[in-house]
């Protein structure tokens, strides 16, 4: 399979290439130049056996299957549970790997394909809104020949992102800086289009703007699935910030997976709410809210999905509906759901779950992905819920590290010198 930029068609190269690469050569998103089609009829007993097929066809190019199948069985070594919480109401828990957010199998799978792939001294740049940073420092910590640099908003991560974000190794550089995720998502961006940086640093993302991090996400659209064969085609809500979640499981469905359509919702920054109102799309300043994670102004992946839909905004509306949901609506969720399922969500599941109450989704099964585990912002929740959540000692052990953290202002000047002065 060849990858193109979605600007020029004239662009293709290797998985390989697209991976290290992160944005093509004319700074826009690289996306498959043909999507694979599936026949899984197989009875798939564990989930990285069902990944390693799912994968396949998209890195075979640059991976063999006995790569792939080493890479998937040590990425994807926990569970992917779907509970059942009421009829037709099933949550996709997706936070059971080290960092306890989704954001894990990209991370893990990312790493390994790196490690197997560079042959040179890589720097990895990361812009996170909370989750992105822990997952990718967990997954590169400590892997030879790569240093990862991860930009996060002060202030704007929780306790525990921030410390998975802050206590990390030597090859992990954390920078903390005085703005909004844009603003660190931006630095990215201006970082990969300077010709100039480039020519002198070894440069690639672990963002969802790589490709790379959006392949492993199919996998559990069709895990999900598979385990609910005989209920119908479901609908998946899937809580959306930078958009590159929802964009894994549109590649599910566009590869013959039969998915009924998608909720993607949002908290307060709804810029996918309007543009799917009219078609257009303009950014606004983002809105700091308690589901963090998805406090995006100017998701990356819209251009992905526009492209995957040929830029026919009445197609992509045939498979994609979309909600906003505000602080105080979220709140009421989590104790709705507490109270209801004794169950307890973390604010982004929340976001999804809020439209748990509108009938017109249960004509099918409805799948909830539940995107990272409550305690990641248990300061939050804790106060809701009247309940302590309980700390597993890989959290624990986090606070009798020390900080390391460089504070920056959102310059790109200052961010491109720190970046030729270190690497």
């Amino acid at each position: 399979m060849k990858y193109r930029s979605i600007l020029n068609n004239n662009e293709l190269v290797s998985f390989s290439d697209a991976l290290f690469q992160g944005l093509a050569q004319d700074g826009s998103l690289f996306v498959p130049n043909k999507i694979p089609s599936y026949n899984l009829k197989k009875n798939y007993v564990t989930y990285h056996d069902l990944a390693k097929d799912i994968i396949y066809p998209f890195v075979k190019e640059n991976i063999n299957h006995n790569e792939l199948e080493k890479i998937c069985e040590e990425s994807f070594n926990f569970k992917v549970p779907l509970k059942k919480i009421d009829d037709k109401i099933y949550i996709l828990e997706l936070f059971h790997g080290p960092t306890l957010a989704f954001k894990d199998f990209a991370a893990r799978f990312l790493a390994r394909s790196f490690s197997i792939l560079n042959q040179n001294k890589l720097t990895i740049l990361v812009a996170t809104s909370g989750d992105t940073g822990g997952a990718v420092a967990n997954g590169f910590s400590g892997v030879e020949g790569i240093n990862v640099v991860i930009l996060y908003p002060s202030k704007r991560v929780t306790e525990i992102q921030e410390l998975q974000l802050t206590r990390v190794q030597k090859n992990v550089k954390s920078i903390e800086v005085n703005g909004t995720f844009d603003d660190c998502q931006k630095l990215v961006k201006m970082a990969f289009s300077d010709k100039k940086l480039r020519n002198n640093i070894n440069l690639t993302s672990a963002n969802s703007i790589n490709i790379g991090r959006l392949i492993p996400q199919i996998t559990y659209y069709v895990w999900a699935k598979k385990k609910l064969e005989n209920l119908g085609e479901p609908t998946f809500c899937v809580p959306s910030g930078n958009l590159g979640n929802l964009t894994g499981g549109i590649l599910a469905k566009l590869s013959g997976v039969k998915i009924k359509r998608f909720l993607a919702t949002t908290n307060s920054n709804d810029s996918l709410v309007r543009y799917l109102k009219n078609g257009n799309f303009k950014i606004e300043s983002t809105i700091k809210t308690i589901s963090n994670a998805m406090d995006v102004g100017d998701p990356s992946n819209l251009e992905r999905i526009k492209f995957l839909y040929n830029f026919n905004l009445n197609n992509i509306k045939k498979d994609l509906k979309s909600t906003s949901v505000n602080d105080a609506k979220t709140i009421k969720m989590i104790k709705k759901i507490k109270k209801d399922y004794n169950y307890t969500v973390c604010p982004h599941t929340a976001v999804g779950l809020a439209n748990i109450e509108n009938k017109k989704w249960k004509n099918s099964p409805v799948i909830y992905l539940a995107t990272a585990h409550p305690l990641k912002f248990k300061n939050i929740i804790e106060p809701i819920i009247e309940e302590k959540i309980k700390l597993p000692s890989s959290i624990k052990s986090l606070y009798k590290k020390k900080k390391k953290s460089i504070s920056m202002n959102p310059s790109y000047e200052n961010f491109k010198n720190f970046l030729l002065t270190n690497f």
